[in-house]
């Protein structure tokens, strides 16, 4: 090798040198060697090339390389990996060609890339595209990973598993198995799949596994994944589907409380879809199901306890044991609380006792009572409350039919309109009573097979049509009083406080009146006279034409004065009220009775027109 630093030193100059070296290479060689042959035998240093070198020593942190040339190479001592050794003088070595001569005349060459290249080459030559290989991951870079299989190549995020994990950097140091998606050889770069491998691995186990499963085989399966609906289990090429339902006999949120991901576990096949490619499978299956011997645990009629596991608006649900639920319907909750919402009563996780009310075991269906476990109190209402006993309540509700009024808690009676007075008409039961307000009431019919009892106020009180108002207003008195309301068919006079009669309108005056609001206002005080009182109905006629006297006198009069005339004027007999019956109001001669004119049946069909309280009363509830 040549040593130029020790030709500098005998102050020999490069040409003098390459004269001598030249003259020296022709002794050397022998007549009949070609020149070509010697440049062909003469290793290529083209920038790029891989030479084959000598090791002749260590300087410091490089090693110095003769690789033929006039000059020796020199390669870095960072192209040796940690804890590789380094190599001894007159060790041979590859090395690339980086640079033929720098600054100093070195030459300066890389044992890595000459490595990278022959492992490559290496490669290249044993793998093609669709191989399968076998690598480290070396580490995470950006998109996915480099994975060492003698080269680094790449082996993109999606293509680590067929479930992208949450986080790819936990494959570092793994050996796996991935198959070659392409090759660029002009860049020296291959990309791998990992996820293609297993996607053709389990494509071949499930037409495998698809050629040998059955409904009702027990099989060994990885929990993969989780969702609110159920589990997917890798039976070994495919995943079969473990619904929430059929997870376990008793009632879970989610599937998360009974499995984890990477479980083992065994499961039942349900059903399989080869078409779709489709299994159902089931965990609870394996076991009997509770629902066999229900009727023998829990008979219809028998109480016993449960835990309260939900609560809707229609009831709440208590697990009598693991897989055997029932349902408290809200009506079934209390004989007497009026409730809202279930939640009023229990609430989840309390224990309550019930009564199994029915069975349907092909629905899975179990009807429990609350109520049932303790006395009715409606047994006993019938016998506490007598028609015609006083009882004192509160008022709870106001309708426009009536009031509610609480006897004892959960036991309310219905006082209708119809029975708070018996003369005042009223249209809405808060004109006399108000909420919270406390009443004497009694007791006039009790339904103890529809839970509803009827009270009334005014019965508190006597009749005043039975005696006092008979008395009072005889027919023919006359009286004062108050237009209060006005109609097309009459008149409504207010006699005395909440009493009031009807002045028809043919008994408003002695002509006929088409408009009755062109003889009295609202507010006038009128005098009227008593035509009739009608205890039954409730009802007082009145009129303000002549009495019978003055209506003969006046007729007779009439007769008098008109000397023309042989026939007589007929008497009209008296007429008017609001009564349901046909004819006059009172009895007169059979041919004055037969003049009766059209407006007599005017005042009957008035009759039927009057506001009465006779009218039907709702229900009590």
């Amino acid at each position: 090798m040549v040593d130029r630093n020790l030709i500098r030193e005998f102050s020999i100059s490069d040409e003098e040198f390459e004269s001598f070296f030249d003259e020296a290479l022709q002794q050397g060689i022998e007549e009949t060697t070609d020149v070509d042959e010697i440049y062909r035998e003469m290793p290529s240093y083209e920038t790029g090339s891989i030479l084959t070198g000598t090791v002749l020593r260590r300087e410091g942190d490089d090693v110095l390389v003769d690789v033929g040339y006039k000059s020796e190479g020199v390669v870095p001592g960072n192209e040796w990996d940690e804890g590789e050794d380094f190599p001894e003088p007159g060790d041979q070595i590859e090395v690339l060609l980086e640079e033929v001569e720098d600054e100093l005349g070195m030459v300066l060459l890389s044992k890595r890339k000459a490595d990278r290249i022959r492992d490559w080459e290496q490669v290249i030559s044993k793998h093609e595209e669709n191989d399968i290989v076998t690598g480290k991951v070396v580490r995470k870079i950006k998109g996915g990973l480099l994975v060492n299989i003698g080269v680094n190549v790449f082996l993109p995020a999606s293509q680590v598993d067929i479930r992208r994990p949450s986080d790819i950097g936990d494959y570092i140091g793994r050996t796996v198995q991935c198959m070659i998606l392409k090759i660029d050889e002009t860049r020296r770069n291959i990309v791998v799949s990992r996820r293609k491998l297993i996607e053709d691995q389990r494509q071949e186990m499930k037409r495998s596994l698809l050629s040998r499963i059955e409904v009702g085989q027990i099989r060994r399966g990885v929990v993969k994944n989780i969702a609110d609906f159920g589990a997917f289990v890798d039976l070994g090429g495919i995943d079969g589907l473990l619904h929430i339902t059929d997870i376990t006999w008793a009632r879970i949120n989610h599937p998360s409380e009974k499995l984890s991901i990477d479980d083992e576990i065994d499961v039942m096949i349900l059903n399989v879809d080869t078409e779709r490619e489709k299994i159902a499978l089931g965990l609870k299956q394996k076991e009997p199901s509770p629902w066999d011997a229900v009727e023998e645990r829990y008979p219809v009629g028998e109480k016993v306890s449960g835990e309260v596991v939900n609560v809707m608006t229609y009831g709440a649900f208590v697990k009598l044991e693991d897989g055997i639920e029932g349902l408290v319907h809200i009506s079934e909750m209390s004989w007497t609380r009026r409730i809202n919402h279930p939640n009023d009563l229990v609430h989840i996780g309390d224990i309550v006792d019930v009564m199994v009310l029915g069975i349907n075991k092909e629905k899975k269906e179990i009807s429990l009572g609350m109520k049932q476990t303790t006395p009715n109190p409606w047994d006993e209402v019938a016998a506490k409350y007598p028609p015609g006993a006083s009882i004192e309540g509160t008022v709870r509700n106001l309708t426009n039919y009536g009031a509610f009024i609480e006897i004892e808690e959960g036991i309310d009676g219905l006082l209708h309109i119809s029975d708070m007075s018996w003369t005042r008409k009223i249209s809405h039961a808060s004109e006399m009573l108000q909420k919270g307000d406390k009443i004497k009431c009694q007791v006039i019919s009790v339904d103890q097979e529809r839970k509803r009892i009827a009270l009334g106020l005014k019965q508190l009180e006597e009749d005043p049509w039975e005696k006092d108002i008979p008395d009072r207003f005889q027919p023919g008195s006359i009286v004062q009083g108050k237009v209060t309301k006005i109609t097309n068919f009459g008149v409504f006079v207010e006699l005395e406080e909440n009493l009031e009669g009807l002045l028809h309108v043919s008994e408003l005056a002695d002509h006929k009146v088409e408009n009755p609001e062109d003889v009295v206002n609202v507010g006038e005080d009128i005098e009227v006279r008593i035509l009739r009182v009608d205890t039954v109905d409730r009802k007082i006629g009145l009129s303000r034409k002549l009495s019978e006297e003055e209506e003969q006198a006046a007729a007779e009069a009439g007769t008098e004065s008109d000397a023309s005339s042989d026939i007589p004027a007929p008497k009209e007999p008296l007429k008017g009220g609001i009564g349901g019956g046909q004819g006059p109001l009172f009895s007169m001669d059979t041919a004055t009775s037969e003049s009766a004119d059209d407006e007599t049946a005017e005042a009957t069909e008035a009759d039927d027109e009057q506001v009465t309280d006779s009218e039907e009363k709702p229900a009590a509830e």
